[in-house]
């Protein structure tokens, strides 16, 4: 089964939903991976984008199920505290050194969180319900290793209380009696994030009494362009700056690439143009009737993400 197998399906934000045809289970904070199991090697690991990300996680060379089988879930790097660590896996996600992932492996090891099982021994289960494939992924024997199945719970009311007492990011709930929609976000799966975040795309940034004062943010507009949301300058410590500013500073380009007129005269006024290449995550207290956001605040990069990505999710405002 030679390369990527399929585009994972993905969940659509919104609230908590209620009721007997729901499963839910914690959010972890890391990047999708699929695994694909062929005959004579390693599962072969494979990114949300279609980009194989094998030689970054060697840990799971060990892990085995038959031919032509898939699996679904999260990568992840657990804190001290055996919470998940964005940051951690940052040093680790775009690893393509053997050397070098083997010493990451001893010093920052992944876990592999499985949540679907969506082929085995050659026979796609795609269109099975989701409480059929779940069944069938618990009853696998995958040994021991760094990857786990982590628990799906009937109650979601408690399940956010856990996630939130454990500090974890959110919940997904998942509706059962529904197959598995590859490349589709579906609200048969709904994510909660206790905080409201986003992802945007940086267009430009200004100085103030730092270098870098704050991140000129949008999303894509139908045109090419970008569609204004707003400065960023909360949350950006003296060493998100200096990373910040070496991967801004080689994208420097003389032309704004938000829609003409949409970044107001104040925040235009000095700004640094960059190519609409990287993809930061934000917190925010809401957004305004014209879609700025609202007390933003700088989370972190997300390399794993593209701009084409940054589909804003509708928080009423």
């Amino acid at each position: 089964m030679p390369g990527v197998p399929l585009s994972p399906m993905l969940a659509t934000a919104g609230p908590l939903p209620a009721g007997a045809g729901w499963s839910y289970e914690f959010k972890w904070d890391g990047v999708r991976v699929l695994a694909s199991f062929v005959a004579g090697g390693p599962p072969q690991l494979w990114a949300r984008s279609g980009a194989s990300v094998t030689p970054a996680y060697p840990e799971l060379a060990a892990l085995t199920l038959p031919p032509g089988s898939v699996l679904d879930g999260e990568m992840v790097v657990l804190d001290a505290a055996g919470r998940p660590s964005f940051t951690s896996l940052a040093e680790r996600m775009h690893v393509r050194d053997t050397g070098k992932a083997a010493r990451l492996a001893v010093t920052l090891p992944a876990t592999y969180m499985i949540f679907d099982l969506l082929r085995y021994d050659g026979a796609w289960l795609l269109d099975l319900p989701y409480e059929e494939r779940r069944a069938r992924l618990e009853r696998l024997d995958l040994g021991a290793g760094p990857w786990m199945v982590p628990p799906a719970f009937p109650d979601g009311a408690a399940t956010a209380a856990a996630a939130r007492e454990n500090s974890l990011e959110g919940v997904v709930a998942k509706r059962l009696g529904t197959p598995y929609l590859p490349g589709v976000r579906s609200p048969d799966w709904i994510k909660v994030k206790f905080d409201r975040t986003g992802d945007y795309v940086i267009g430009g940034w200004r100085s103030g009494a730092r270098k870098l004062g704050g991140l000129l943010v949008g999303v894509p507009a139908p045109d090419g362009r970008m569609l204004f949301r707003g400065r960023v300058g909360g949350g950006i410590g003296a060493a998100a700056e200096r990373e910040l500013l070496s991967v801004l500073e080689p994208l420097a380009t003389r032309e704004s690439p938000f829609t003409p007129g949409a970044v107001p005269r104040e925040d235009a006024r000095g700004a640094q143009w960059v190519r609409p290449d990287l993809v930061v995550e934000v917190r925010y207290g809401n957004r305004t009737p014209d879609g700025r956001l609202r007390f933003p605040r700088f989370l972190r990069l997300r390399p794993d993400k593209s701009p084409a990505e940054c589909v804003e999710d509708d928080d009423g405002g």
